[in-house]
């Protein structure tokens, strides 16, 4: 291991022929077993891996690759020792190459990974790619539809102690006039300034904010129009919208989170990544939005939806204390009816209900909108602002996943669990399936 002071932030990693850039200011040290917070340096291919993001376990330090792996503890300790066997890290000695004080920050929360071969490296490091921002924060919504319109209303009603202000923007002006009148006559008597202002913001001044939520759209299938899979109908003619607003993030050099709420949700939010990473030749040199500054917001729904099943049919009812809910905001969607207890038909039958749900709604004839902008967007983006747990969709191994992540003040941190295999094999699935699309 060696240990290194980099523009004022203590560093260490097993890369023994590490070379720091000559703008740097930095040098080797001794082992620093007073430092209260580290940076683990790794080296991978930009595209293949988040650029920074919290170690919340030992194995995440010595995986050769980002993947579902990832979120299970199992497969990290069955790595580590795979990896060990082979020299795959730090000359077969993973174990017992890291030092107990180590361990003891990580436990903490306090260890923090870096992509060393990132362009943006020193950037990152310094945690000005990304920053934490105000604490209250500037939120700044693109198109006023039918989710655009109930996920406003939710933040506006709900935000207001992490949110200062909303901005809001259609291609109708009519639109949000009547929005923007709207929203700021709710108010509670005698306390006007309680809820967050509501104003009207231009196209140019989109990304003047500190959160950015795309809920732009082309258009949903009329009811009654038979197509099955309407997230995926929507894809082609979204991305084009999305991929616009992404260069527009790049050109604007945001460092915000980058929200995308539309569907399908997970292909949008790789599709921000790889538009606004791209320079004027379309070449990826990854000098646009980070993986971790984007998050895809439509799991919130879907596990919102296994959670009613589960509170009807006594079957389920284990998913409402023990259950979880991965994958995309689709047909390839996971849901657990437990961890610990995992029974693997009567998950695959309570995914089958939560990702029909939708088609219920059509058949009693209405859009199903309302649940989708409060569960996934509204009330996920708060706690996503206010650093607690929440569904989100996060950059994994060249895709996004839908799974249970939050902020910390070290990065990204997502939860780890024992997976059963049975379960695992259905979260590599679907990630497998979200590769093929973008």
């Amino acid at each position: 291991m060696k240990y290194y002071e980099i523009n004022g932030k203590t560093c260490f990693t097993d890369h023994m022929d590490f070379q720091c850039p000559p703008e740097a200011d930095w040098k080797e040290i001794p082992e620093p077993r007073t430092a209260e917070e580290l940076s683990w340096l790794f080296f991978r291919e930009p595209g293949s891996c988040r650029a920074s993001f919290l170690v919340n376990h030992e194995g995440l330090l010595w995986e050769k690759e980002e993947s579902v792996d990832w979120l299970n503890s199992r497969k990290l300790e069955e790595n580590k020792a795979l990896y060990g066997k082979q020299g795959g890290c730090t000359e077969g000695k993973c174990a017992a190459a890291l030092p107990k004080w180590i361990r003891e920050r990580i436990t903490a929360g306090k260890v923090r990974a870096v992509n060393a071969s990132h362009p943006r490296f020193l950037e990152l490091l310094s945690g000005e790619a990304f920053p934490a921002g105000p604490e209250k924060k500037r939120v700044h919504i693109l198109a006023i539809g039918d989710v655009g319109s109930m996920l406003l209303t939710g933040l506006h009603l709900l935000g207001g102690d992490v949110i200062s202000r909303i901005g809001i923007c259609d291609i109708s002006d009519q639109v949000t006039a009547r929005w923007e009148f709207e929203e700021n006559q709710i108010a509670y008597p005698w306390e006007y300034d309680a809820l967050p202002e509501v104003e009207v913001v231009k196209p140019e001044n989109l990304f003047d904010c500190d959160v950015f939520v795309f809920v732009a759209s082309k258009g949903i299938p009329p009811v009654g129009s038979g197509v099955k899979d309407v997230r995926m109908y929507q894809f082609e003619n979204n991305a084009k919208i999305m991929a616009n607003y992404a260069k527009m993030a790049r050109e604007s050099r945001f460092k915000g989170l980058f929200c995308a709420v539309s569907d399908p949700v997970d292909p949008l939010a790789k599709t921000a990544f790889l538009e606004s990473n791209k320079n004027e030749a379309g070449e990826l040199d990854y000098m646009g939005l980070l993986p971790e500054q984007i998050q895809g917001f439509g799991l919130g729904v879907m596990n919102a939806r296994a959670a009613y099943y589960a509170k009807r049919d006594p079957r389920f009812s284990r998913f409402l204390t023990e259950g979880r809910s991965f994958g995309p905001h689709g047909q390839d969607l996971v849901v657990a009816d437990s961890i610990e207890h995992y029974d693997d038909a009567l998950s695959r039958e309570l995914t089958e209900l939560t990702v029909t749900a939708n088609l219920k709604m059509r058949e009693i004839g209405y859009k199903p909108f309302v649940a989708p902008a409060f569960s996934s967007g509204a009330l996920s983006i708060l706690l996503a602002l206010r650093g607690e747990w929440h569904c989100g969709s996060v950059f994994l191994g060249g895709i996004y996943m839908g799974v249970k992540n939050r902020f910390t003040e070290n990065g990204l941190e997502t939860e780890i669990l024992p997976l059963p295999d049975a379960l695992h094999d259905r979260i590599r699935t679907a990630a497998e399936n979200l590769k093929k699309i973008v």
